[in-house]
Order: structure tokens, then sequence, then C-alpha cells
């Protein structure tokens, strides 16, 4: 089993939210891996109030999140590793995002059962993997996900990928923990040695 993140990892998010954030006549400047602390008024040092950030974050899951700019090689990779895997899609999208994020993995070749969920992603993980008592591997772009997954799922293989190649200098990483690779096709290939 492959479980897959969406945003970050299959699509490019910061992107999307960047062009919705901006369409809104704010300012978003990417210079830390805070995304509610990237997003200003035209012209002012200090980023918005962080709960203004978050109804900017629902809005855009209420009205663009379907437009996203799919990952490179993302729909390639997984598309080879579902002939001999199951892949699931697991997104911690809010729940008004369930019909645009499935038309969206549709339109994009990523036509696979979606999961959505909140919070940290360790325990449905473990479930999922325990149902398929199989092999599995998980891929996100967050550290606490991944670090989650490793404490309540220590038998699935864990790796790191981040898609947007402006955010990945400022994405922390844990490699010695969840190796970290940005290439899906490189990406996709330790995965299959990984449930092997």
């Amino acid at each position: 089993m492959v479980i897959v993140d969406v945003d970050e990892v299959l699509g490019l998010f910061i992107e999307g939210f960047e062009r919705f954030v901006t369409a809104q006549g704010f300012e978003f400047r990417l210079d830390r891996f805070a995304l509610f602390q990237n997003i200003y008024r035209p012209g002012e040092a200090q980023h918005l109030p962080i709960e203004d950030g978050r109804r900017l974050f629902d809005d855009f899951f209420g009205a663009a999140c379907g437009e996203m700019t799919p990952a490179d090689g993302g729909a390639e990779a997984l598309r080879a590793l579902s002939a001999r895997a199951q892949v699931v899609i697991f997104t911690n999208a809010p729940a008004q995002a369930r019909l645009a994020r499935s038309q969206w993995l549709v339109r994009h070749g990523l036509d696979y059962p979606l999961l959505l969920g909140r919070g940290p992603k360790g325990p449905m993980t473990a479930e999922l993997a325990r149902r398929a008592d199989a092999p599995a591997a998980f891929i996100d772009d967050l550290l606490p996900n991944l670090d989650s997954v490793a404490q309540n799922a220590p038998q699935v293989a864990t790796f790191q990928h981040v898609a947007d190649p402006r955010l990945r200098p400022l994405a922390p990483s844990a490699p010695d923990r969840h190796p970290r690779i940005d290439d899906w096709a490189e990406l996709a290939a330790a995965v299959e040695k990984a449930i092997s």
C-alpha cells in the first residue's frame, strides 16, 4: 500500500493559495515555512493576523482548491506504483473541499481512493496498514505527519516530498528519520524498493 498526501506532494498548494490570496487583495511573501505568516496587507511589515489567514485558508478550500497545478511526475509515479500496490490519497483538507479535491484528482490522472482527515496522520495510517496486511509506505511534506506515522505505525516506510521548489529550502527535514526525495521518479523507485 502507498499512502500519499496531496498538498505540496501531488499538487502545488502554495502556488494555488498564493494566487487565491493575491486575488483577494493581499500579498503572499514566501519567506518562511509558516503558511499564515506569509500573508500581508500590501506594503505592511507585519503579517496578517493568524485568524484572518485561517479564514483565507478555509475560503481557498471552499472556492479554489480545484485549481492547483499538479506536481511534476506525481501522476506517472503513482500510475507505475499502482501496478503493484494499492494507492490511497490521504489529505487533511476541510470537508467542504471533498468534491473539488476528488474532481481535481480525477482530472489529473490521480483517481485513487480519497480519505479526508484532521490532525496527525499516524493513527489512520496505522489502521490502513493493518487492514492492508502488506508492506506500506507513506509520503507527506510535513514532519509532524511523518513523525506521527513513525510513532503509530513503525512498520510503514516514511518519505518526505516537497513539490514546490521555492518551498524546499524552507521546509524542515529529518533525513535520519524520513528520507527526503523531492523528485517523483526517484521517490517512486525508493518507495517501490521499500514495499518490495
